[in-house]
């Protein structure tokens, strides 16, 4: 393997060595040197975050409309690979995965009990905008992130015959220079925002199931513990990865869902259902009618909401950016055959629409228990929210670990799927990376999500997330230009060659 052939393979490999490196000998300087920096983005641009992730929300939204929706992401005879259920369950298990399982019970709840966003603590109307707040977090701010960089790679791959690479879909753009070293660099770039996103998922990941089993046996909590199971799930998912996509996490997608939806409905008929509908109907008319608001509001003036907003929603507008390379590539590899209203339809509403719900009936069966005195799930860390909520049902036991097993095959599933993704980053956009590769990027992720949490515990990972989500999020820009500069130029050659074809008669 020549070094100038592989660049983007091995200068990443350098890089996350690197830093796992610093993590071992250093902690505390990664530690400290990443909250600086994450401390320095997040004052600086928050601004900056919320206005360029409601514009990646109009873009879709205009591309839903427009006429350019009909232009189909393949040939005009291509079929999709995947039937439509499939192609959801994968596309969400990929999307949202563990961080819905780590944040269903915590994040509503937290809004409610410990921090609130209009500081209505503990109220009537503290629950209502706590699920509002939540939609917004998970809702199609964060699907349209996804969506504008899986929409150029499948859209360059299927339609124009490019490689399945970010520096491609900028071709457009910027020239040939995407075919030298400039391509290279965005690349790279892709690549640590993908490591870094990653491997964040899969600490939370850990830190659930070391949760889960601390609040049912007792289990230490500690990094020992999350080593000890980040390296069995590592053996798994690789096992895992070695089958490919159509096996692998094809399979463990589905298995995702069913396990889901499992817990889901019993959760929702054994709790308060009539509080819930009622919640779920009230707030998803104030999550449309202050979506705007809610998509600009920085508090200038108010410096414990600024904190709550840097702490929340910067946080995952970072998150999702961080994400959107993998979760990208990964959607476009499975999209092919689909039109591009086709696409936004379901990558947009359907999967926001199945996390308003899973928010509803954990997020507001954990609030009102709490609201009536029932219980004091607050009290407990984030990690642990989920499995105090279930303790007040019949079963409590056998449901927690059936939410321990959903963890981890989510876990698999997040870092099966990310192998093969970096896989194709790191390959010059191959659509079938290497078995050895992707070894290599599954013992890569495993080592940097334990290096962060040794230095900085879950904050260490999330300060390295943020750090990586700025300079991609300006790739992304360009990635959502050159689309519209693409679909535009495609339309109007149609309706050129229509109307002559049409005066020729």
């Amino acid at each position: 393997m020549k070094f100038k052939d592989h660049l983007v393979f091995n200068v990443s490999i350098i890089i996350i060595l690197l830093i796992v490196l610093v993590g071992a000998l250093a902690p505390d300087t990664l530690k400290e040197g990443t909250a600086s920096v994450q401390s320095f983005i997040t004052d600086s641009f928050g601004w900056y975050y919320l206005i360029v992730v409601t514009f990646f929300v109009i873009i879709c939204l205009y591309l839903l409309i427009s006429p350019v929706g009909k232009i189909k992401l393949g040939k005009p005879d291509d079929k999709p690979e995947f039937s439509r259920l499939a192609w959801l369950a994968m596309l969400f298990s990929a999307g949202m995965g563990i961080g819905l399982v780590f944040y269903g019970t915590a994040e509503p709840l937290s809004h409610y009990a410990i921090s609130s966003p209009t500081n209505e603590i503990g109220t009537d109307q503290g629950i209502k905008d706590a699920m509002r707040y939540t939609y917004f977090h998970w809702g199609i701010h964060a699907w349209a992130v996804y969506g504008i960089v899986a929409l150029s790679l499948a859209y360059t791959t299927f339609r124009k015959g490019g490689k399945t690479l970010i520096s491609s879909t900028l071709k457009p753009l910027l020239g040939n220079s995407m075919e030298g070293r400039a391509g290279r660099i965005i690349d790279i770039i892709a690549v640590f925002a993908t490591v870094t996103g990653i491997a964040t998922t899969l600490g939370f990941g850990a830190v659930q199931i070391n949760g889960g089993l601390s609040f049912l046996y007792d289990i230490p909590s500690n990094f020992l513990t999350q080593f000890i199971i980040i390296v069995i799930v590592t053996v798994l998912f690789l096992l895992s990865a070695l089958t490919g996509l159509g096996k692998g996490i094809k399979i463990l997608s589905n298995t995702n869902m069913i396990l889901a939806f499992v817990l889901f409905l019993i959760v929702f008929i054994m709790g308060n259902t009539v509080f819930i509908l009622n919640l779920f109907t009230d707030t998803i008319g104030s999550y449309l009618q202050n979506l705007v608001r809610m998509s600009f509001r920085i508090a200038p003036l108010n410096g414990e909401n600024r904190q709550w907003i840097d702490a929340w929603t910067i946080f995952y507008w970072a998150w999702w950016i961080a994400w959107s390379p993998f979760v990208g590539i990964f959607i476009a590899r499975i999209s092919k055959g689909r039109t591009i209203r086709e696409f936004i339809t379901f990558v947009l509403f359907i999967p926001s629409v199945i996390g308003f719900l899973w928010f509803s009936v954990f997020g507001g069966n954990a609030m009102y228990l709490e609201h009536k005195g029932l219980g004091t799930i607050s009290t407990f860390a984030t990690e642990e929210t989920l499995f105090a909520l279930l303790e007040h049902y019949p079963l409590s036991a056998l449901l927690s670990l059936l939410a321990i097993l959903l963890v981890a095959v989510f876990f698999i599933t997040s870092a099966d799927s990310g192998t093969f993704v970096l896989g194709m980053l790191s390959a010059n956009g191959v659509q079938n990376p290497s078995n050895r590769i992707k070894v290599i990027w599954g013992v890569l992720l495993t080592t940097i999500s334990l290096v962060l949490l040794y230095s900085g515990g879950l904050d260490g990972l999330q300060n390295m997330m943020i750090i990586a989500a700025l300079p991609f999020s300006l790739i992304m820009i360009l990635m959502t230009v050159s689309l519209l500069k693409e679909v535009h130029q495609e339309k109007a050659e149609y309706e050129s060659k229509w109307k002559k074809k049409k005066s020729s008669k």
